[in-house]
């Protein structure tokens, strides 16, 4: 059975409510429905698990698009269930963060909330999809088909700042299951993936376990970390008591 195209998804509903992170694929969602004319109400959920940056970035990926980005808060350390980070954290995290946006965006007149989701995303990899289809929110990219390499190419081709972007996930998935999580812990991996922003880095991941930190990076960037081993392990061992580099490289 052929999937609807978005253009066709947008022409039957012409009006929603999105989840926007400023990631490749909710920019190009985003683009998409501005594109084809539908009126869309776009929010980026702000916790303690989404750095300032972040949050700054999508913001500003917004006003690149001419679109007003609202702020949803939660703190999600409240939340007995989520930080206790047991193995459903993710899956109790985006219910939780969907719970609260569907609600808003209800008050604010629209039935239908979509996110990026796209056809690359497996459920069993993804516990969140789960929580997706639970509270009826709809991903239009996986629905029509669009895979993650389609995205990035689609993007580049409309002169999208995201198409190169490199994956992202929330500063919880850093913590090792099972190890509580804190604001503290948050913000010390916070600081160190700043600095590494900052130095020029990207794609990265810094992990923690106990006070150890294992630092995963592309393998195009192993040199200039190597080079810069004494500046980066001076700045992050103010937060960490040990500081490993993960010689498993990341994809890119």
């Amino acid at each position: 059975m052929k999937s609807m195209t978005l253009t066709e998804f947008f022409q039957k509903h012409s009006e929603v409510a999105m989840a926007f992170s400023g990631g490749v694929d909710s920019t190009y969602l985003l683009y998409n429905a501005i594109k084809l004319g539908a009126k869309v109400e776009v929010y980026y959920v702000k916790s303690p698990f989404q750095p300032q940056l972040d949050m700054d970035e999508a913001v500003e990926i917004g006003k690149s698009l001419n679109v007003r980005i609202k702020i949803i808060r939660i703190n999600m350390l409240q939340e007995e269930k989520i930080v206790r980070n047991a193995e459903d954290r993710c899956y109790q995290c985006k219910s939780k963060m969907f719970e609260i946006l569907l609600k808003t965006a209800a008050q604010d007149g629209f039935s239908m909330v979509v996110d990026g989701t796209n056809a690359s995303d497996l459920e069993e990899n993804r516990p969140g999809i789960r929580a997706l289809r639970e509270l009826g929110v709809r991903s239009p990219l996986r629905e029509c088909g669009i895979s993650k390499e389609e995205i990035r190419r689609f993007s580049k081709e409309a002169g999208l700042c995201t198409w190169n972007k490199p994956g992202y996930s929330c500063l919880a998935t850093r913590i090792q299951t099972g190890e509580f999580i804190t604001k503290e812990k948050l913000q010390r991996i916070e600081k160190a993936e700043q600095y590494l922003y900052l130095s020029g880095f990207s794609g990265y991941r810094v992990r923690m376990n106990g006070s150890i930190a294992k630092v995963e990076l592309q393998e195009k960037q192993f040199i200039m970390a190597i080079e810069r081993r004494k500046e980066i392990l001076k700045e992050l061992q103010q937060y960490f008591t040990s500081v490993y580099l993960d010689m498993e490289a990341r994809d890119e």
